[in-house]
């Protein structure tokens, strides 16, 4: 079996897309031969988007043996869906979240049809895959997936002290418990909401730690989206990644209160990351629902339970696909503040808040390995090749 790959979400460009997209390419090497269209950095992404057919026509011209074809993402499998030429191929795509539910009527009434033209659509969660058939996608086509995590991250031992390395950033850590998030500021991964409604409600010696791309100044593009219209800006923030939290972000840290107990240190070497997650008593994933927005799985937590963490999530979108209430982690009711401060302040308090990491990682590693996706896919591949 020979499948060539269609992807621009790809490394040295960083992400969950990105991450997955990798695994399941080089994984896949294993089981079967491989061609690949990755979208790499080297030219702009325009000129890859444009070159697309021409690149697909050739590569299938030079390896006839190509049965399927494999796009990785919704964005890229609606532009491809016109293509003719190479209508022999088996076609299947992945579908994460945004690239379904993402707020335009005439994406969702034009382009996201044309996904049942292919011949199976991969769904990385329950509610992914919920969403796309709610949006007109024969459930027939439509086949869950979970994305993996990488199970050989080990905990970290650093040569530095955590005090140390916090001291390195400005601050003068005393043994507070620490409650760490990662990742971009954007509205769905609710930090600004946790900080608003939650941490007024906490008690006792804590720190709250957000590493991501929080930028204290507004920079140009934020700038030019304020002057659009809402929804527009909306959109295009979505499309973009755009950090649409930054802004509520910046307006809570000029609060005293907020400001002694919140710190933001900004992107962080990996060793770095590591070590907070292993000496965190809490990572914290509050995502709140936002229209036209969604967490297609949440591939982060599973991360942070590797690094050693014990993780407390919302129960919203794409996440409890990754974390199983109890098994590890623990899935806390999305926007109930009052609940989520209940939890918190018992980890706080505890003298043991991590008492049940080994279990948590255990689980971790027997249910959510990279081959285990990578043998999906391609058990799904060798099914429509028969």
């Amino acid at each position: 079996m020979e499948i060539l790959f269609v992807s621009h979400k790809y490394p040295p460009a960083v992400g969950g897309m990105e991450k997955q997209s990798y695994e399941l390419i080089t994984g896949m090497e294993r089981h079967c031969k491989v061609h690949r269209i990755v979208f790499d950095g080297n030219e702009s992404t325009v000129s890859y988007f444009l070159l697309l057919k021409k690149r697909i026509l050739r590569t299938c011209a030079d390896n006839p043996g190509i049965s399927i074809i494999h796009f990785n993402d919704g964005l890229i499998a609606a532009f491809c869906s016109r293509h003719k030429g190479y209508n022999h191929l088996k076609r299947t795509a992945t579908l994460h979240g945004l690239d379904v539910v993402f707020p335009s009527k005439i994406y969702h009434k034009f382009i996201l049809p044309r996904f049942n033209r292919f011949d199976k659509l991969i769904a990385v969660s329950r509610a992914t895959a919920s969403e796309a058939q709610r949006l007109g996608i024969d459930k027939n086509k439509i086949v869950v997936i979970p994305n993996g995590v990488d199970t050989r991250i080990e905990i970290a031992k650093s040569p530095i002290t955590l005090t140390e390395m916090l001291a390195n950033h400005g601050i003068d850590y005393r043994g507070e418990r620490i409650l760490l998030a990662l990742g971009r500021p954007v509205r769905r991964k609710g930090m600004s909401w946790f900080i608003e409604n939650v941490v007024p409600l906490l008690k006792g010696n804590f720190l709250v730690l957000l590493v991501g791309a929080y930028e204290p100044v507004a920079g140009g593009t934020e700038r030019l989206l304020s002057r659009l219209p809402k929804k527009p800006a909306g959109k295009i923030s979505l499309f973009l990644g755009f950090p649409t939290d930054n802004a509520p972000l910046r307006q809570l840290f000029q609060e005293p209160e907020v400001a002694e107990r919140v710190k933001h240190l900004k992107r962080l070497p990996t060793t770095e990351v590591q070590l907070l997650l292993s000496q965190s008593a809490a990572f914290i994933m509050p995502n709140i629902k936002v229209a036209g927005d969604m967490e297609g799985f949440g591939l982060v937590c599973l991360e942070a339970v590797m690094a050693g963490a014990t993780v407390f999530a919302a129960d919203i979108d794409g996440i409890p696909d990754a974390i199983q209430d109890g098994k590890n982690g623990y899935l806390l009711p999305s926007g109930n503040a009052k609940i989520w401060a209940e939890r918190i302040n018992e980890v706080i308090a505890s003298t043991q808040p991590n008492e049940h990491k080994a279990a948590f990682r255990q689980y971790t590693i027997e249910n959510f390995g990279w081959e285990k996706m990578v043998r999906g896919y391609y058990d799904l591949f060798k099914s429509l090749v028969r």
